[in-house]
């Protein structure tokens, strides 16, 4: 699961940028005062479903397995996560590496 981070100078813009991503079905996780935590669940597309499931009934039945660890790959890991904060800093010091709202929303509408 990769975490996007995406920054925000104060309380009201992180609740702006929570209400856009929502928009495109980003769902809550967890939220602070600093943070709110959002996670879009991604299933696999559906059509590559279908093609594997018409495949493994008419001719091979491993194509079956196939689509179950592409829709769990999908799932578990490939499902983006992003951090809405108002830091500037890691814990340790660092500066945070933010990332834009078209890379997240691309990764997040992405086939594989």
């Amino acid at each position: 699961m990769a975490l996007y981070i995406l920054g925000a100078d104060n309380s009201k813009e992180m609740d702006e940028i929570s209400e856009e991503l929502s928009q495109h079905k980003f769902k809550t996780i967890e939220k602070e005062d600093n943070y709110i935590l959002m996670k879009k669940r991604r299933y696999g597309n559906l059509l590559i479903h279908a093609v594997c499931l018409v495949i493994a009934l008419w001719f091979v039945g491993i194509v079956l397995f196939v689509n179950v660890v592409y829709f769990t790959y999908s799932f578990l890991w490939a499902s983006p996560n992003v951090l809405i904060t108002t830091e500037t800093v890691d814990d340790e010091g660092n500066p945070l590496e933010f990332s834009n709202m078209d890379e997240i929303l691309r990764k997040a509408t992405a086939i594989l």
